[in-house]
C-alpha cells in the first residue's frame, strides 16, 4: 500500500471513531430527559410503601417533577432502618421516614429533619386477634410481639407497655418488617403484632382488632422529610425545590382528601404490590393529617423556646434511651445537634413571600 492511500486508510479510520464517539455520546445524553430550559437533575428520593410516597409518586406520574426541572427516582425501602443503612453508600438525597430512624440517622450521620411528611400517630397500632385478652385490658407482660425494631411502630409499641408500667424486657420481642409481621401472625405466630398504615388495613381485613394506636398512648409519630447531610449542604437549591413540589401535593391532599382515594388504592398496587378497597384507601388518607408550609413554619418555629418538632424528637430521643440503643450521653448529643433544620423551609417560605 502506497503514503497516499495509508493515510486515506488512515482518514477513514479516524472519522469512523468521530462518528462511533458522537452516536455514543448521543445515546448518552439521549438517556437524560431534557427540558427547554436544559437537562433534568436526578434527585433520589427514599420513600416506604406508605401514605407518604403517594404524594412524591403523584408528582412523578403527573410530570410535576419535571416541570420545575427534576427527575425523581423514588428509591423503595422496607422500613426505616434499611433508609439508615444505606446512608454511608450515599443511596438517596431526599425522602421521608419514620421519627424513630430519623433520630438515629441524625446521630450517626447528620442528617437532617426538613420538614414534615404527615402525622402517623392515628396509623401506628399494636391489633391482636379478636379473642386475645389483650382486647379486654389485659397486661401484655411475657407475650410474645411481632414489631419491626428501632421503628414508629416500636415507638407506639413501647408507650403502650408503658402505660402498664413494663418495658420492652417485659416481652418476647420478634423483630420482623412488616409484611413478614403480617404473614407471621397470619399463620399464628405471636400473641400481638405492631404494625403502621397500610400494613395495619390487611390485619383488619383478616379480622384482626387494634388494641391501641399511637395516639391512644401519647405517642406523637410524626412521619419526617429528610436529606442527606452532603447533599443538603452541595444543593440547598435542589432540596428547595424538592420541598416545593412535595407542599404542592399537600395542598392538594388538604384540598381533595379521601376523594383521592381511586388514585391512592391505584399506587399501593402499582408501587407497594398491595391491594385494599375504597373504603379503606379513604380513611387511610384521613388517617394522616398533613400540613401547609405555614403550619410547618410554626412547628418549626424556636423563637420562643422549643419547636413543637423539637419536643417531639425528643421524646423519641428519651424512647431510644430507655431502651438502651442510646446512652444520655448520645441523647444529649442528638438533641443538641442542628438535625432539626427549618433552612429549606424558610427558604422556600422566601419564595412564596410568605416571609421576608
Amino acid at each position: 500500500m502506497n503514503k497516499k492511500m495509508q493515510m486515506r486508510t488512515l482518514g477513514l479510520v479516524v472519522v469512523s471513531l468521530l462518528l462511533i464517539m458522537v452516536v455514543v455520546s448521543g445515546c448518552g445524553s439521549s438517556s437524560q430527559p431534557v427540558t427547554k430550559d436544559g437537562a433534568l437533575t436526578k434527585i433520589r428520593v427514599s420513600h416506604q410503601p406508605e401514605f407518604e410516597t403517594f404524594l412524591s409518586y403523584r408528582a412523578q406520574q403527573e410530570g410535576l417533577d419535571k416541570k420545575n426541572g427534576l427527575e425523581f427516582e423514588i428509591k423503595y425501602f422496607d422500613s426505616g432502618m434499611p433508609q439508615v443503612e444505606a446512608i454511608p453508600a450515599n443511596e438517596w438525597d431526599v425522602g421521608a421516614t419514620g421519627g424513630v430512624p430519623a433520630i438515629m440517622a441524625a446521630l450517626r450521620y447528620d442528617t437532617y429533619i426538613i420538614g414534615i411528611a404527615d402525622d402517623e400517630s392515628f396509623a401506628n397500632v399494636v391489633m391482636a386477634r379478636p379473642d386475645s385478652p389483650l382486647l379486654k385490658g389485659e397486661s401484655p407482660e411475657g407475650k410474645d410481639i411481632l414489631v419491626t425494631t428501632v421503628s414508629s411502630g416500636h415507638y407506639a409499641l413501647s408507650q403502650y407497655l408503658n402505660t402498664f408500667g413494663i418495658t420492652d424486657k417485659d416481652v418476647k420481642i420478634q423483630n420482623l418488617e412488616q409484611a413478614q409481621g403480617v404473614a407471621a401472625f397470619d399463620s399464628g405466630v405471636g400473641d400481638a403484632v405492631a404494625l403502621w398504615a397500610p400494613f395495619m388495613y390487611t390485619g383488619l381485613q383478616k379480622g384482626w382488632e387494634v388494641v391501641a394506636s399511637g395516639d391512644d398512648v401519647g405517642a406523637k409519630i410524626p412521619l419526617v422529610l429528610v436529606a442527606n447531610k452532603k447533599f443538603a449542604d452541595e444543593h440547598p437549591d435542589l432540596v428547595v425545590k424538592y420541598l416545593d413540589i412535595y407542599f404542592q401535593k399537600i395542598d392538594e391532599i388538604k384540598k381533595e382528601g379521601a376523594n383521592l382515594a381511586p388514585e391512592y388504592q391505584t399506587f399501593l398496587k402499582d408501587w407497594a404490590a398491595m391491594e385494599i378497597d375504597l373504603d379503606t384507601a379513604a380513611m387511610d388518607i384521613e388517617k394522616h393529617p398533613v400540613y401547609t408550609l405555614e403550619e410547618q413554619l410554626a412547628m418549626f418555629d424556636s423563637s420562643k423556646g422549643d419547636s413543637e418538632i423539637y419536643k417531639w424528637m425528643d421524646s423519641i430521643a428519651s424512647f431510644f434511651t430507655e431502651q438502651g440503643r442510646f446512652t444520655p450521653e448520645e441523647s444529649e448529643k442528638v438533641m443538641k445537634s442542628p438535625f432539626i433544620n427549618d433552612t429549606f423551609l424558610k427558604a422556600l417560605a422566601k419564595e412564596k413571600g410568605l416571609i421576608k
